[in-house]
């Protein structure tokens, strides 16, 4: 916060928001003003480009939805925040599951190889797409 040092106790009770506040509002109007559908999008995109990210502000929603599933939380929970039916989340999040599977492959690879050696384990090798180095 501007003019309060780092560390400093702030109260934030003491600031009042009108009930109808936006998240999002118009630059320069009053919190409760929609601000132009786009906008926060577009300044969001703007700012990760200059910092050498190429970032949507709706990636954000995929990585949270990722996060949550990853946490264990149930579909239907993430879906419905979200606001995507259980069976299409199942659908666009499949690819990231085939991909954390091939990794999970390439760790138990990688352990197995390590108590029963390379040459017991590399006719078995069921995935080429994590190399056990790089599991190390």
């Amino acid at each position: 916060m501007a003019g309060v040092p780092d560390g400093a106790p702030v109260d934030l009770s003491l600031v009042k928001l009108p009930e109808e506040a936006l998240a999002f509002p118009a630059v320069g109007e009053a919190l409760t003003a929609f601000r132009p559908p786009n906008a926060v999008t577009t300044v969001f995109h703007d700012y990760a480009i200059g910092l050498g990210w190429d970032l949507r502000f709706h990636d954000l929603r995929a990585t949270h939805e990722t996060i949550l599933l990853d946490k264990g939380v149930p579909v239907h929970v993430v879906a419905k925040r979200c606001g995507h039916d259980p069976a299409m989340l199942l659908k666009v999040y499949a690819k990231r599951t085939q991909k954390a599977d091939a990794k999970a492959a390439g760790v138990i690879g990688t352990l197995t190889q390590g108590v029963l050696g390379q040459d017991w384990v590399e006719p078995f090798r069921c995935s080429q797409d994590v190399p056990g180095e790089s599991l190390k």
